[in-house]
């Protein structure tokens, strides 16, 4: 069940993350006033070892301990249950960023109250702070071009991604009410994360409003997420330093990728580039915007070895093998082409 509260609880920013569900024991909306309206609308911990949002909230609401916040805020805080153990969901959970649209688990009626709640009572903006646990730089994504949205993601820095899939995340139902961005900041035991998310909020705590002209193609870099890239369950696979496939017990690893990987985040890589080995040709699920098979697209196998057919940018490669499974190895974007 979603708990609303118009304060916020005693001793609450006192808490680490893996904390919070001792004292809250679930999602909770927390709806504190400030001098301007409508409020400003902040979600963390909707993945739950993604804490850098908590961080920045607690120092945000530190800050203003004893004084009134410059706008009022509305905090939502998502999955602490997951955050009790530094996962970014339990099994059996559904992805609390994956339930913002139709669905009939409970969580997903949780964040029908949320949106319910915050087109009555009105959004002056919404921010969704999450992290990555591979290397990725920081970035702000959005679901709507609009220049509101688009400007606000300029504000966080001039790496802005768009996305249409998946679906169901926060920032995509928000979006269709109010300027919307996700927040990307880094890995979630980097300090530099929760400062850069706590200056944003802070900053976006004192805009008067949010400028409605278009934004100038030169003032961001926009990229565009093209496909998804997952590993089939019947596919094992693993990272290491050698090209051998190493035989485990009799059974072979499908897919061996390099140990650092990841550092091709939002590199835009060639064509042929090599990004793996694999036993038995290709083992990789690759998908569109429209749920088409597209891997032929992308990828090809040769000798043995996974190669890129055109020249791509991955976004959000991780070695977490957990992360890899419970959604995805990475998205494929591309620069997305746009006039001011």
């Amino acid at each position: 069940m979603l708990t609303v509260l118009d304060h916020l609880p005693d001793q609450l920013l006192a808490l680490e993350a893996h904390q919070l569900y001792d004292r809250l024991s679930g999602p909770t909306l927390i709806h504190l006033p400030g001098r301007r309206e409508p409020a400003l609308f902040v979600s963390v911990l909707l993945h739950g070892n993604e804490v850098t949002g908590w961080q920045a909230i607690q120092r945000l609401l530190s800050h203003y301990a004893q004084r009134e916040l410059p706008r009022s805020l509305s905090l939502f805080i998502g999955n602490v249950q997951a955050a009790s153990q530094g996962q970014r969901r339990l099994d059996g959970q559904p992805d609390y960023n994956r339930i913002w649209g139709p669905g009939s688990t409970p969580e997903h009626g949780i964040a029908q109250a949320v949106i319910r709640q915050m087109q009555q009572r009105g959004v002056f903006a919404s921010i969704d702070i999450h992290n990555n646990t591979g290397t990725n730089p920081h970035y702000a994504c959005v679901n709507h071009l609009d220049a509101p949205s688009l400007h606000l993601a300029g504000l966080f820095g001039r790496t802005v991604l768009y996305f249409t899939k998946p679906e169901g995340v926060q920032s995509m139902a928000f979006g269709r009410f109010c300027p919307a961005v996700t927040l990307e900041c880094g890995k979630p035991d980097h300090p530099h994360g929760s400062q850069h998310a706590y200056e944003f909020l802070e900053a976006c705590l004192h805009l008067s409003g949010i400028p409605q002209r278009p934004v100038l193609s030169q003032d961001i870099d926009l990229f565009h997420s093209v496909a998804i890239v997952k590993i089939p369950d019947q596919v094992s696979f693993s990272f290491g330093d050698t090209e051998t496939l190493p035989d485990n017990g009799g059974s072979q690893t499908h897919i061996r990728f390099p140990p650092d990987l990841d550092h091709l985040n939002f590199q835009e890589i060639p064509p042929h580039t090599r990004i793996g080995w694999t036993n038995n040709g290709f083992h990789l699920d690759v998908q569109n915007e429209q749920g088409q098979d597209v891997a032929d697209r992308f990828f090809y196998a040769q000798d043995g070895e996974i190669r890129t057919s055109v020249p791509l940018m991955p976004g959000m490669l991780t070695l977490n093998s957990r992360i890899i499974r419970q959604d995805c190895l990475c998205y494929l974007m591309e620069r997305y082409p746009w006039v001011s």
